[in-house]
């Protein structure tokens, strides 16, 4: 059995670190740039005078709205429309990414106050870690870092060599 598992687990730990790698490379930069914006300052004042259930209402608002993403882009893959469905899959989850993780910045400490939250944070915090003690999950971050540094020395390459022209 464990034999059989171990496979699987390569894969789900490979499948999951990329598309978390992916989406969060982009939907960081965009949630600090959001985070310094001076429009939303009135907005983030208000977020953070919410009381903690209204703050669970308003964290799990991108969640219930975008989930249903994934099937629509499923849909649309398999009505043989790749581009639309990719489209739609990645603008879904950077959308929802960006705004679960700046509600999560602005009301964390509001949660933490609702025992349920705590509960299904805490499990979710020990099966993140669970996957990141794996073998799978370190062979696929070696890989991952080698290639970031990678992708980092051909563009430090391409800039000198763009200078000296």
């Amino acid at each position: 059995m464990k034999r059989m598992l171990k496979p699987v687990t390569y894969v789900l730990a490979a499948l999951y670190f990329l598309v978390d790698a992916a989406f969060m490379a982009i939907a960081r930069p965009i949630s600090v740039w959001l985070a310094r914006h001076v429009v939303l300052r009135r907005l983030r004042a208000w977020i953070r005078s919410l009381r903690p259930y209204p703050s669970l209402a308003l964290f799990s608002v991108p969640v219930i709205m975008l989930e249903p993403v994934k099937p629509v882009a499923a849909y649309l893959a398999a009505t043989g429309q790749m581009f639309s469905s990719v489209v739609t899959l990645i603008a879904g989850e950077l959308l929802k990414l960006v705004l679960v993780e700046r509600l999560f910045s602005l009301t964390r400490d509001k949660l933490m106050k609702i025992p349920a939250f705590v509960w299904a944070y805490t499990r979710f915090r020990v099966a993140k870690a669970w996957l990141e003690a794996t073998e799978a999950w370190q062979v696929i971050r070696a890989i991952s870092d080698a290639a970031r540094r990678y992708v980092t020395d051909i563009k430090k390459s391409a800039v000198v060599a763009f200078r000296q022209s």
